[in-house]
C-alpha cells in the first residue's frame, strides 16, 4: 500500500536508487533556494525616484537650551550643563552644498581628484594599543564618486541630487562634519552623555529613554522596518527622510507623529547617525548617536553609541552643530 503514496518517478526504482534521486531533488531545490536569494541580494538602486515631502521645518533654526541638570547614561547619575544652542534639524544636503560653494571659493577646502579635502591640526598621539595617529595634515570631508553621494559637483559649482535638498547630508566624514561646524564659529555636540541627550529629551526629573518618552512606534522615526515612504526592502532599501519629516503630519498616506524633544529638535532618533565632537585619549575612534534608517528600534535609545574612524563615510551618518 506504501507505494500508492510514492511518486510516479519513484515507481518500480529499487531501494538502492530512490535515496540517490531523492539526494537529487534535495540539490535541486537547494539551488532554488540559493538562486532565490541571490536575486533578492541584488544590488540596489540608490537613485531609485524617491517622494518628495515638504516638512515645514526651517534647517536654519537653532533652538535654547538653558542650563541645568540631566540624567547621565541609563539614568543612574546626575549632572549639569551650561546653557547652549543646537540645530533644531541636522545638517542638510543642500546646506552642505552652500557650505562647500563658500569654502571652495575662500580656500577653506581644496578639490583633490574625486575628494573634498580640508586642513585639520592632528590629534595627540599616545602610543596605545590600537590607537592610530591622526597627524595635522589635509584629512577627507566628503567622496565626490561614492554612488551614495547626493553632493554634487560639475567642477565649478557644488550642488544637490534632485530631491535631496531637505534631506540629512550623509557621506560626510568626522573631519567633514568638523570642519562645517568650524567654518560657521560652532562645534560639533561633546559628549552626548552630556549636552545631546539633555538637548534630545530631559532634565532631571524626566526618566525617558526617547526624546519623545519611551514607546516607539513606526510614525516616530525612520529605523529599519520603520515601512515609512523612504524604504522598500525589495528594491531600493533604506533611504533617509526629509529633516523634520516627524512632525505629526499627514504626507500622502502617512501618518507621523510628533516626535521632537522637550527643546523642539527634529531626528534626534533615527534617519542618521550623528557625529560627535569629543576626543578620547588613546583613541582615534569618534563617537556617533542616535541610530539610523539602517539599525533596529532598539538603537535609537538616547544611551545607544556607536564608534567609526574619523575617515569613515556612510548614507546612514550624518551630523548637527552647537555652538
Amino acid at each position: 500500500m506504501r507505494r500508492l503514496f510514492l511518486s510516479s518517478s519513484l515507481r518500480g526504482r529499487s531501494p538502492k536508487q530512490s535515496p540517490r534521486w531523492q539526494m537529487r531533488l534535495l540539490r535541486a531545490i537547494a539551488l532554488l533556494a540559493m538562486t532565490i536569494v541571490m536575486v533578492s541580494c541584488a544590488p540596489i538602486n540608490l537613485n531609485a525616484p524617491l517622494p518628495t515631502f515638504e516638512t515645514g521645518i526651517d534647517p536654519n533654526t537653532w533652538a535654547q537650551v538653558p542650563a541645568g541638570e540631566f540624567y547621565f547614561g541609563q539614568h543612574e547619575d546626575i549632572e549639569s550643563t551650561g546653557a547652549y544652542e543646537i540645530m533644531v534639524t541636522d545638517v542638510t544636503v543642500s546646506q552642505y552644498a552652500d557650505f562647500l560653494n563658500a569654502a571652495l571659493a575662500d580656500g577653506y577646502v581644496k578639490l583633490d581628484a574625486e575628494k573634498i579635502v580640508s586642513f585639520y591640526p592632528g590629534d595627540e598621539y599616545n602610543g596605545t594599543k590600537h590607537e592610530e595617529r591622526i597627524e595635522a595634515g589635509n584629512w577627507l570631508f566628503i567622496p565626490l564618486d561614492d554612488p551614495s553621494q547626493r553632493i554634487k559637483f560639475d567642477g565649478t559649482i557644488f550642488s544637490f541630487q534632485e530631491g535631496y535638498a531637505n534631506h540629512p547630508m550623509t557621506s560626510v566624514t568626522w573631519f567633514g562634519a568638523w570642519g562645517y561646524c568650524k567654518y560657521y564659529d560652532a562645534r560639533l555636540p561633546p559628549k552626548w552623555n552630556g549636552k545631546k541627550p539633555r538637548a534630545a529629551l530631559r532634565q532631571a526629573q524626566e526618566h525617558t529613554s526617547l526624546p519623545w518618552g519611551d514607546e516607539i512606534l513606526r510614525e516616530n522615526a525612520n529605523f529599519y522596518s520603520s515601512r515609512d515612504p523612504f524604504e522598500d526592502m525589495s528594491s531600493f532599501g533604506s533611504r533617509t527622510s526629509p529633516v523634520g519629516f516627524y512632525n505629526g503630519k499627514n504626507y500622502g498616506g502617512s501618518h507621523t507623529i510628533d516626535s521632537t524633544s522637550p527643546y523642539g529638535l527634529y531626528d534626534m532618533a533615527g534617519n542618521v547617525w550623528q557625529w560627535t565632537g569629543d576626543i578620547y585619549e588613546g583613541m582615534h575612534y569618534r563617537f556617533m548617536r542616535g541610530g539610523s534608517k539602517d539599525t533596529y528600534d532598539m538603537d535609537l535609545r538616547v544611551w545607544v553609541r556607536n564608534n567609526a574612524t574619523p575617515t569613515y563615510y556612510s548614507p546612514g551618518v550624518g551630523f548637527r552643530c552647537v555652538r
